[in-house]
């Protein structure tokens, strides 16, 4: 079990917010507690998005669980009104992440009893409010996420694994069972990847520069993910076909692989060039003069198919389907190295950059 930031910042949030409510001299500072544990969040974007609806959420639940306590009393079935009446105002208004808390502070209010009711449910109400401001400051000062790195990481593992697993594949050297396995696990590896995607994506930059080199990035990663998706694409279809590949002539068999290698090997050093670990003659000559022959190798392909039907070797519709996720996997690769080069020639100094 990995012991991870959210789980540390957890616990520092709940013990911030009841030596708050402690210092404060509040009642119950248990409830500034449970308040900070729904406060976390995973970016300090979305926890920034969750005090505002979750301070929304909390007024609603104080104003009527005060209301239905002046109106009806502390009857248990009024509690479950009051319940059924903020959960649909929180449905209405599109607040559903909050209603947890907003039950929390209704309870809490209705269970006081006594003469000084409005001054208890006030010092209830401001009690939930520290713990949730408590868990923001936490969340905004104590190891701040740093998606970038992630993503690229969880990137290059994910498109590691696919270029191992595509490889062996494209030799008919893998075995069936353990390839339809690892294709479960690489497709929510590769969710996980979005994910945090969306979660950089989500970070905001409170200067104008930082905003725009951000911006720039966001494209290249986009396109890394449509690449990765791609790459996963040809795996999926060369183990889906890969008895029409066996059945293929040997020459069309070490086209199709010979191709694939061409590939994965340019997307392995598509990632070292973003990251200027690969020489730029290296990136510039070499790449190129082994890779765009791309008609060149289409003529060949549509030849090589025709014969076969006028010779009736094999048939030529399964291998369309791998020709063609290889031909999008190619086509994203090269909008990828462009997007990189021009990323490189212009803002290279935005590469070091966090």
């Amino acid at each position: 079990m990995k012991l991870g930031a959210r789980i540390f910042k957890t616990g520092i949030a709940i013990v911030f917010a009841l030596f708050l409510a402690t210092i404060l001299q509040l009642p119950h500072p248990v409830f500034a507690g449970i308040a900070a544990i729904f406060a976390i969040q995973p970016s300090i974007y979305r926890s920034y998005l969750t005090i505002i609806e979750q301070i929304q959420g909390n007024i609603i639940g104080a104003v009527v669980a005060v209301t239905f306590v002046l109106l009806f009393g502390h009857q248990l079935v009024i509690v479950g009104l009051a319940a059924m009446i903020i959960i649909l105002i929180m449905l209405k208004l599109g607040l559903e992440k909050s209603i947890s808390l907003a039950l929390v502070m209704m309870i809490a209010i209705m269970e006081i009893q006594g003469e000084e009711f409005s001054a208890f449910a006030l010092t209830r109400f401001i009690t939930i409010v520290i713990g949730v401001l408590a868990s923001f400051t936490v969340n905004l000062l104590f190891m701040p996420p740093k998606y970038e790195t992630k993503l690229f990481q969880s990137v290059q593992k994910t498109q590691d694994e696919i270029i191992r697993w595509t490889r062996l594949a494209g030799r008919q050297a893998s075995e069936h069972i353990a390839t339809k396995k690892s294709l479960n696990q690489l497709k929510e590896q590769l969710t996980h990847v979005e994910h945090l995607y969306l979660l950089f994506k989500e970070e905001r930059s409170y200067f104008q520069k930082k905003h725009l080199a951000k911006a720039r990035k966001l494209v290249i990663y986009r396109q890394m993910l449509a690449a990765s998706r791609s790459s996963y694409d040809v795996l999926k279809r060369l183990h889906r076909f890969e008895n029409e590949l066996i059945n293929l002539p040997e020459h069309f068999r070490m086209m199709v692989q010979e191709r694939l290698d061409t590939l994965l090997t340019y997307h392995e050093q598509l990632h070292l060039k973003f990251t200027g670990k690969l020489k730029s003659e290296v990136a510039n000559s070499s790449l190129q003069a082994e890779y765009v022959q791309r008609h060149e190798v289409l003529e060949i392909f549509a030849k090589e198919i025709a014969l076969a039907k006028e010779e009736e070797e094999f048939s030529a519709y399964h291998l369309l389907h791998i020709l063609s996720s290889i031909l999008n996997y190619e086509e994203q690769l090269e909008h990828l190295d462009k997007l990189i080069v021009s990323f490189q020639k212009h803002h290279y100094e935005e590469l070091t950059q966090e």
